[in-house]
């Protein structure tokens, strides 16, 4: 009996042991270091180059008056977008594109007109023939009128082209002023010795140099 509880205890043993692993240890070999690696010296000539670049001033954007207004020239609206003038670009566009539709809806009307004025001249039907009250004054009225409107809807919006040409240039011109801390559009108290009140509030462009 001794015996064979010896035996069921080596056996036993021997179970336990063989589920040791002898290779199951913590290998630190490939673990990274802690270490701050030494920072390298700066000589001095690049210690004075970091001080310059920190001091300087700041550069400005610059744009070229030109070619603002030839974008412009080319294609309205283009010379504000060339000076990052986003919210101008619709202002334009709505402006030019009124005056030419305009100008194309009395040039439609004026011909009209005239085709009517021309042929109640020459006693022939046209599309306001049977209306009461129409005659050849009336028709010569009408296309006077209408051509007077397109002529001025061309110069109004010929106009408006060439004002975006000189906004976009005086744009492009200006913009480095505008972002001059010496040039300033500041509230100010304006004293005016010949009206009721001396004091009154207003705006003052402040220029120093």
């Amino acid at each position: 009996m001794k015996k064979l509880f010896s035996v069921f205890l080596l056996f036993a043993f021997s179970l336990i042991f063989s589920q040791v692993n002898p290779n199951d240890t913590i290998r630190v070999e490939n673990l990274p270091k802690d270490s701050i690696p030494a920072a390298k010296p700066r000589t001095e000539p690049e210690i004075l180059g970091n001080i310059a670049n920190s001091n300087a001033p700041s550069k400005l954007r610059k744009f070229s008056p030109t070619k603002a207004g030839l974008y412009s020239a080319v294609l309205p609206g283009l010379g504000q977008f060339y000076n990052r003038k986003y919210w101008k670009i619709p202002i334009v566009w709505g402006a030019v594109g009124t005056g030419i539709g305009i100008a194309v809806w009395n040039d439609n009307q004026y011909k009209r007109y005239r085709n009517a004025f021309v042929a109640e001249l020459n006693g022939l039907p046209h599309e306001f023939s049977g209306i009461r009250g129409v005659d050849k004054t009336v028709l010569g009225n009408a296309q006077d009128r209408s051509k007077r409107q397109r002529d001025y809807a061309i110069g109004i919006t010929g106009l408006i082209y060439i004002l975006n040409i000189v906004d976009a240039v005086v744009d492009a011109h200006l913009y480095e002023g505008r972002k001059d801390p010496d040039l300033a559009l500041t509230p100010a108290v304006i004293h005016d010795r010949f009206s009721n009140f001396e004091s009154k509030g207003g705006l003052a462009i402040t220029f120093k140099f």
